[in-house]
């Protein structure tokens, strides 16, 4: 009922004036409706309140209709469930909310601070993420230093290629990311006191506690006790008892004298008749700062059972520039403890994490020397090392070495100090480390210095004591080595040969040790048991190839062709028959002409260029079956079932399977618009043309204008075809009476008195049509061409679908196209890629008037 409590006085807050004695009841149902329905900003407060309560619609339902309210109340308002802190990640909480959420009372001080400490930590973890990601692409761009292109790591995993696997781990794990940074990224609570368990004896008591103090036996009470900000508790009947800084145990010894005075019976040792038991109902809050190199530093509220971990937490935990071996605990002044994060992450010791009290500061001072682990180690990473710490402390810290590290040497690439640097300006240097102590432990003590990067490198690529069995085998691959071993062992643990085997030769390539190339050996095998002629001795990286005797041959197949559901090739098998093949290709289709059909075969002789022999062969109707029924079905003219022998096919014969003449599928097209009968219509024969189709609609209506018919055909991606149709009707005969094809599309539009202008003009409209009018009327219509317009370009697009353009002639009169109704005329623009010189053009046309007056001058004489 937390939620209803909080929504209630969010409701008598905001409507105080207006509710008498607001802090003793609760809103009707009535006024509730009322108030969600005139106060915007309330609804927007119920939102949040919703949001963070982590409660489904269906609980927040029920709890309405046990409090007395519609169960839809809050429809409007309730989602799915959210955790108040996926609520604040999801940006419903802010710090002006959680200021405002403080003001109004509905959460306490201690809840209101661990809400921004999520809020905070969800932004920090953000940053960090962002940050993460650019380093990550910076690592992967461009290494630390010219050695680590070749570094392994750590991952061992050989999902591809060694070489891309060792290029992606070298990116990977470069060793930059900072060790124990990661655990203060996300936004959980693993840092969180327990608030909800007991508290242990040494729990120091302080002003915002509240004590739950039980008598039993002789006298059965309990009180509970809020401890006040002077620190004192009150206990009825025995009265004001200062407990501030008290540990819980010491308020025991405390209370024994003072309740022994009311209590008789109640004292130490086994003569007590009444006992009493504390227990902590709720823990105040402490006032810590974290300060130093922390993401946030500054003052946080933690719960008083919180310690110095989670104070860091807080604040976001060290950043980039932080330590982490000497985080100081400082209370009054005074260095009362130091904790180093690696103890509690590398080996669970929360020993030097103490509970803070009111006033403690925990600084996280700049972290000291560090040095960069990358490799064939369990957690490539930069450590930071405390004084005196050594190689192998080091490697223990990243987890020791993977089972890929060889383990026989670490290098070690070190910045010199600045004293003992010479006067080449080599300030970089390596150092090989090569022990025994790699192999049994994590090495040497050797001491390390600042900036080192620490390399374990891993085992060598190669794999020995292998044999490769390639080819014709049950099982081919990789075998293993052992002295001794003959090509006829590797054949048998690679499972045998294969029936199908090649005898007369198996190949085995050997590696020549002087300079790693390869030369070739060969033997045979005397049987398809794997007994060898000369059974080989083999030696390591040795590779036996057997081949298959289908390896060494043509692949022999059938080709087909024609009338049938999939034609292609089939794979030739020996006494394959013409029946077999049909089937195989999924049987003839209905077009199939079962009379007859072609093979070509390859001939007996090539002389004169010969490439194949063709004949005809019989079918009959048992090669045809009906879709529906299953049974066999007669083709008219078609020998009768079972009458045609079976023909045996020869490898690479190339079947026809014939078509019936002239058989083809019905044919529509489609007639809509102004005709009495529209509708799709099936064409009888393939000679229909385009007036026969318009008679079976039963002609044009009385308002259909013939000029403006739309033909589309689809076949061939052709689009819309030009016809005179007013020709058409008068001659049959007529060139445009187009022959119709399936899938053709008629349409006949209304007549319409208007002609559309379009395109470079100043007012592009549509003009009432003017019989015998010419396209220059048209534009001049709609408000002449634009400055940008080309008018000797300009054409029209007829309302048959025919276009017309104005043609230019030389002596000759121009060729105005005549706009008919339902026409559309466009003026085109300006090619802006057209620089040709007007001047230019007039030259050219002055000589080509001199030379014609000058013909005509000759021609006279």
């Amino acid at each position: 009922m937390a939620l209803l409590a909080r929504l209630g006085l969010a409701i008598l807050l905001a409507t105080a004036a207006q509710v008498a004695d607001a802090q003793q009841q609760m809103p009707t149902p009535d006024q509730a409706r009322r108030l969600l329905e005139t106060r915007p900003d309330l609804i927007a407060q119920l939102r949040r309140e919703i949001a963070a309560s982590g409660l489904t619609a269906d609980q927040i339902r029920a709890r309405l209709r046990a409090a007395g309210y519609p169960e839809d109340l809050l429809d409007n308002f309730v989602g799915p469930r959210r955790a108040a802190s996926d609520s604040l990640a999801a940006g419903v909480a802010s710090e002006d909310l959680l200021d405002a959420v403080a003001a109004l009372g509905i959460t306490d001080t201690l809840d209101t601070s661990e809400l921004r400490t999520i809020l905070r930590n969800r932004r920090t973890a953000a940053s960090r993420d962002t940050l993460r990601a650019v380093r990550s692409v910076r690592d992967s761009l461009a290494p630390i230093d010219a050695q680590n292109d070749t570094m392994p790591d750590s991952l061992g995993r050989r999902s591809m290629d060694p070489r891309t696997a060792r290029r992606a781990r070298a990116a990977v794990d470069s060793g930059m990311t900072i060790f124990g940074l990661s655990v203060f990224n996300g936004a959980t609570t693993q840092f969180d006191p327990n608030l909800a368990g007991p508290v242990d004896a040494n729990y120091r008591i302080g002003p915002g506690d509240r004590i739950v103090l039980i008598l039993t036996g002789d006298a059965e009470r309990s009180f509970t006790l809020d401890v006040t900000r002077e620190g004192f508790v009150v206990i009825p009947g025995v009265g004001e008892l200062a407990v501030a800084n008290l540990t819980l145990g010491q308020l025991e010894d405390v209370l024994y004298p003072r309740l022994g005075r009311v209590y008789s019976g109640l004292r130490r040792g086994a003569g007590a008749t009444t006992h009493f038991s504390l227990n902590l109902a709720r823990l105040h809050s402490n006032q810590v700062f974290v300060l130093g190199d922390v993401e946030q530093p500054g003052s946080y509220r933690v719960s008083s059972a919180g310690t110095a971990l989670t104070a860091l937490y807080a604040a976001g935990g060290p950043t980039v520039n932080g330590g982490m071996r000497r985080v100081e605990i400082r209370r009054g002044g005074r260095l009362v403890d130091t904790l180093d994060l690696y103890d509690y992450l590398l080996r669970a010791d929360g020993s030097h994490d103490p509970r803070l009290q009111s006033g403690d500061v925990v600084f996280v001072p700049v972290h000291g020397a560090r040095v960069r682990v990358q490799g064939e180690v369990i957690r490539p990473a930069t450590y930071e090392l405390r004084r005196g710490e050594t190689l192998a402390e080091v490697l223990r810290s990243a987890g020791g070495f993977t089972a890929e590290a060889a383990r026989r040497r670490v290098q070690i690439s070190r910045i010199l100090p600045p004293t003992l640097r010479d006067t080449s300006d080599r300030a970089r240097v390596v150092i090989d480390i090569a022990s025994d102590q790699f192999a049994t432990g994590t090495g040497p003590a050797y001491p390390l210095e600042p900036g080192d990067v620490v390399r374990v490198f891993g085992v060598s690529e190669r794999v020995g004591r292998r044999i490769a069995v390639r080819g014709n085998v049950y099982t081919p691959g990789i075998v293993g080595f052992t002295p001794g071993m003959r090509v006829s062992d590797a054949v048998r643990l690679a499972g045998g040969l294969k029936p199908d085997s090649y005898l007369g030769q198996v190949l085995l390539t050997r590696l020549r040790g002087t300079d790693s190339t390869r030369f070739q050996l060969r033997t045979s095998f005397a049987d398809s048991a794997g007994r060898l002629v000369d059974d080989l001795p083999l030696r390591e990286d040795d590779e036996i190839r057997v081949f298959a005797t289908t390896d060494l041959r043509t692949p022999e197949y059938v080709a087909i062709t024609g009338a049938v559901r999939r034609p292609g090739r089939v794979p030739y098998r020996e006494g394959m028959t013409l029946r077999d093949v049909v089937l195989l290709a999924g049987g003839l289709e209905d077009r199939a002409y079962i009379g007859e059909a072609e093979i070509a075969r390859l001939p007996a002789s090539r002389d004169g260029g010969r490439l194949a022999e063709s004949q005809r062969v019989p079918l009959d109707s048992s090669y045809l079956f009906a879709k529906e029924q299953g049974r066999l079905v007669q083709q008219a003219g078609a020998p009768r079932a079972n009458a045609a022998p079976s023909v045996v096919l020869q490898p690479f014969d190339n079947v026809l399977i014939l078509a019936q003449p002239d058989w083809d599928r019905p044919r529509r097209v489609s007639v809509a618009g102004e005709v009495r009968s529209p509708g799709t219509y099936t064409l009888t024969n393939k000679q229909d043309r385009l007036s026969d189709v318009l008679k079976r609609a039963g002609g044009l209506t009385q308002t259909a204008y013939a000029d403006g018919i739309v033909f589309y055909r689809k076949q061939g991606r052709v689009g819309r075809v030009g016809v005179d149709l007013a020709r058409v009707l008068r001659d049959a005969r007529y060139r445009d009476n187009l022959t119709l094809q399936d899938g053709d599309s008629i349409y006949l539009p209304p007549f319409t008195g208007i002609v559309e202008v379009q395109g470079a003009v100043n007012a592009p409209r549509g003009v009432a049509y003017v019989p015998g009018a010419d396209i220059n009327y048209y534009v001049h219509a709609a408000g002449g061409a634009s400055r940008l317009a080309e008018p000797s370009r300009a054409y029209v697009t007829q309302a048959d679908g025919s276009v017309e353009s104005i043609v230019v002639r030389l002596l000759l009169p121009d060729v105005i196209p005549v706009p008919k109704p339902g026409s559309v005329v466009v003026v085109t623009e300006k090619d802006a890629t057209d620089h040709t010189d007007n001047l230019q053009r007039l030259a050219v046309l002055a000589q080509v008037i001199g030379a014609l007056a000058t013909l005509v001058v000759v021609a006279r004489r």
